[in-house]
């Protein structure tokens, strides 16, 4: 995927639940790999993913993962493919996700306007 072109971003913040939280590091390393992991592979084609943990600055969320996908239907088969594993709602309350289009005011009026800034 050296030539990945994401139509769409999505943010997915979450919470973790007691039920994580009650795992050891080895145990929640054995749950995402039995449980999220496959079901990703399965369902999770033309995407990428990466993720923030923010526990220490807001305890309004945990963690954000963020979703980049090449259209609308790929990240909708990521989210029916999560909501299938005990990731969602068991692990983790899925407080809110925000989907989005990098730069797209630019993209509809003047591909000149500025989305990124590096100084």
């Amino acid at each position: 995927m050296s030539d990945f072109e994401p139509a769409v971003t999505a943010f997915i913040l979450l919470k973790t639940k007691r039920a994580w939280l009650e795992l050891s590091v080895p145990e929640r390393v054995a749950a995402f790999q039995e449980n999220v992991l496959p079901a990703l592979k399965d369902k999770a084609e033309g995407v990428r993913w990466r993720y923030f943990d923010t526990e220490f600055y807001t305890a309004r969320v945990t963690d954000i993962w963020v979703w980049e996908a090449r259209d609308h239907q790929s990240f909708q088969l990521v989210v029916e493919a999560l909501r299938e594993t005990p990731f969602w709602d068991h692990y983790f309350e899925v407080v809110e996700i925000l989907v989005g289009v990098e730069n797209g005011y630019a993209k509809n009026y003047d591909p000149g306007i500025l989305a990124t800034v590096n100084a």
